[in-house]
């Protein structure tokens, strides 16, 4: 009589996923699992994510998962991209001076949803310069928040009709 394989809970992936990752120069920015047995990792380090980053750490979660029996039937692993998701206060620190779109979980002020500058955190308050004032927003409200990428505009050259 075999073992099959066991649902192992969130936590107990994270406690599994996060230290490999680390060891390997990388940073679990987020996972979740699918329908279909999807298993989805965003990954993260400082000077970004290339497909090579992907292939690795999918080839070693793959061997680690096999030893330990975890139930999956697909693994996909990828840049958080752009507009990264915001998780741990760190994140926040980490982003200062750059934009962000962050949901509440209930709305303060009359808003849901503020959209702004990361100006840091204080305490177990975030700071966010929302036009041109500075809000700060408990943690604990925070439903998500992403960086919103701002992308530069450049004049077209004009076109010259031939003549």
């Amino acid at each position: 009589m075999g073992f099959g394989p066991f649902f192992i809970s969130h936590m107990d992936l994270q406690t599994l996923i996060e230290p490999i990752l680390v060891g390997m120069g990388y940073e679990l920015v987020a996972f979740e699992r699918a329908g279909g047995g999807l298993l989805r990792l965003y990954i993260d380090k400082p000077e970004g994510i290339v497909v090579d980053d992907c292939v690795r750490v999918s080839n070693q979660l793959t061997q680690v998962f096999l030893v330990e029996n975890v139930d999956y039937e697909r693994l996909e692993v990828s840049s958080p991209g752009l507009d990264r998701p915001l998780v741990k206060i760190a994140d926040f620190v980490r982003f200062v001076g750059k934009r962000a779109n962050v949901r509440l979980h209930a709305p303060i002020e009359g808003r849901k949803r503020f959209a702004g500058v990361l100006l840091g955190v204080v305490e177990d308050l975030l700071r966010l310069e929302v036009d041109g004032v500075a809000v700060e927003i408990p943690f604990a409200e925070i439903d998500s928040a992403r960086l919103s990428p701002e992308f530069e505009v450049r004049p077209k050259k004009p076109v010259r009709a031939k003549k």
